[in-house]
């Protein structure tokens, strides 16, 4: 075996420290360092070192568990939730109550009541520029997270931190379709709580597709309409899977403001608002610069029937007259073909803008109502009042008024078939009641005829008053009026209230021979969607009952 040779140490030859220097070369006033040892602190540095370290084990332990106990109730909260959730095409119509799409004389669409739903819409079947329209504007990582999306809530917090305020969410697509279906749009932790794990449970559930097509036919975009196919169908007149660029973003654009948005309320604001969606689009890679451009240039109107508007105070008093059952039960769509005639709408609107243009002094609170009527009783339009819209007070079929001299001819049609057709017309007085003719003068014998061109107060009440008030509140009944007629002499001169449609019906019954010529609106109803042509509702064919003979009602 052989060794190692050893090696004598060698003692380190010292030298002379420099002047101003400690020996061994430390800096002045510091004694000699050990080679490989670090300095160790005084008995303060070694406490507080100590219970730095004691501090972030116990955070660690701590913050684990935590963490730990917060994954485990996500994960239970979502499991709950995944076993409640039914299928996807059970959640695609979620509303309460159905719509009424109505239709005019030639079967066109002008007006829309109710929770409109234009139809289940897949996200297949989408125009492509709406799916990537609301993607680029609501959740531009929705193919790419499970539900939850830190990176895109790290993104939000930072905007709004730079901007002081709160300037955008972090909640993704699948989020809002949690809080839309299942939750409430109540501003609270609580319901952010159950927002994370209901998302990932839809997440485990439903694919992609399914979670976008329940989100494309449940969220409210405004005029009543619920789903991108009947917001398309209420501002376009066509479906979603058939809009354009720029209907694509202004119909995206209706998610952040739906009222403040909606282009029947305020189309510059909408088109303002879809030229945003159009600039997100195209930031995010999915629309091209030349398509961009386009949709600039030519932004999205509404349809002839969106931006005419029409027959709101129409539309009003179909909803009224409709059997009950049909429009406040089930959620079902019912389509209802009607009498009303648009351009006999307009000749109507705009004749009462000329009266108050020319007739009525600036600045006046009179107020109007206009009913056309054909002599059969069908309604063609409605003039609810001055200035008046959908939703508003209808002055032409609630309003009621004191017909004045309009009520005379009630009374005449029956004297035509009880007493002469000549009568005095002398002062008369009831039981201190004296009735006063226009001008203050009283002729002698005076036919029905001439009395009723001149007006004559005093001879509508003795005819009144000669036939008996019970056989003029009986005929005033066959006429078709609904409101009561009070018995006493009074209601001769109109002093007994009507509505417009009530008397408007009173003369269409007597230019129609006699036959009742009730309002009516609706020829027939049906769900929309049925094959079947079955009607739920159907105007009863031919004219009403005989009210008077057409002799007298040609006399009348």
């Amino acid at each position: 075996m052989t060794r190692k040779r050893s090696t004598p140490r060698r003692e380190p030859t010292p030298s002379r420290a420099p002047s101003g220097a400690a020996p061994n070369g430390a800096p002045n006033g510091e004694g000699p360092r050990r080679k490989g040892r670090k300095r160790s602190g005084g008995p303060l540095d070694r406490a507080i070192r100590a219970s730095v370290m004691f501090a972030l084990r116990w955070t660690w332990r701590i913050g684990s568990r935590v963490a730990l106990g917060l994954a485990l109730a996500l994960g239970v909260a979502t499991w709950h939730y995944f076993g409640q959730l039914p299928d996807a095409d059970e959640l695609l119509d979620g509303r309460s109550r159905g719509s009424v799409t109505m239709l005019d004389r030639r079967g066109e669409v002008f007006a829309w009541r109710g929770d409109q739903y234009g139809g289940a819409l897949r996200a297949a079947e989408a125009s492509p520029h709406l799916i990537n329209a609301v993607i680029a504007t609501e959740d531009r990582r929705f193919f790419d997270h499970y539900g939850v999306d830190p990176i895109g809530l790290a993104r939000a917090m930072a905007s709004n931190l730079r901007a002081g305020r709160l300037v955008q969410g972090g909640s993704t697509l699948t989020q809002q379709t949690a809080k839309n279906v299942f939750l409430t749009h109540e501003r609270s932790i609580e319901r952010k709580l159950k927002e994370m794990p209901m998302a990932l449970a839809m997440e485990l559930k439903y694919d992609k597709e399914e979670i976008l097509s329940i989100y494309l036919n449940r969220v409210y975009l405004g005029a009543g309409a619920y789903g991108f196919e009947a917001a398309a169908e209420r501002y376009f007149g066509k479906s979603a899977r058939a809009v354009s660029v720029a209907e694509a973003a202004m119909l995206a654009g209706l998610l952040k403001a739906p009222s403040t948005y909606a282009p029947t309320n305020d189309l510059a604001a909408a088109q303002g608002r879809a030229n945003v969606v159009v600039g997100l689009m195209q930031a995010q890679g999915l629309l091209s610069q030349s398509l961009a451009d386009e949709a600039r240039a030519h932004p999205a109107g509404l349809s002839a029937a969106a931006s005419a508007r029409a027959g709101g105070a129409y539309a009003d008093w179909v909803m009224e007259a409709l059997p009950a059952w049909l429009t406040s039960e089930g959620s079902e769509d019912v389509v209802v073909d009607t009498t009303f005639d648009r351009r006999v709408q307009a000749d109507a609107e705009q004749a009462l803008a000329h009266i108050f243009a020319t007739k009525v002094r600036k600045g006046s609170k009179a107020q109007a109502a206009i009913v056309v009527m054909d002599l059969n009783g069908a309604v063609r339009a409605v003039v609810g009042g001055r200035g008046g819209g959908a939703g508003g007070f209808n002055r032409a079929t609630q309003a009621l008024r004191q017909p004045g001299s309009a009520f005379k001819p009630v009374v005449y049609a029956a004297a035509l078939v009880l007493v002469a057709a000549v009568m005095l017309a002398r002062p008369i007085s009831v039981k201190g009641w004296s009735p006063q003719n226009y001008g203050g003068g009283y002729a002698g014998e005076m036919t029905l005829t001439d009395a009723v061109v001149h007006s004559v107060n005093t001879v509508a009440v003795r005819t009144a008053q000669d036939v008996g008030m019970a056989k003029v509140q009986q005929m005033a009944r066959r006429l078709g009026m609904t409101s009561p007629v009070a018995p006493g002499l009074a209601s001769a001169l109109g002093s007994s209230e009507a509505t417009l449609l009530e008397m408007t019906g009173v003369y269409a019954t007597i230019a129609n021979g006699g036959a009742l010529s009730a309002p009516w609106a609706v020829r027939k109803a049906w769900l929309r969607g049925d094959g079947s042509g079955k009607p739920l509702f159907a105007q009863p064919p031919g004219g009403g009952a005989q009210a008077v003979s057409p002799r007298h009602a040609a006399m009348l």
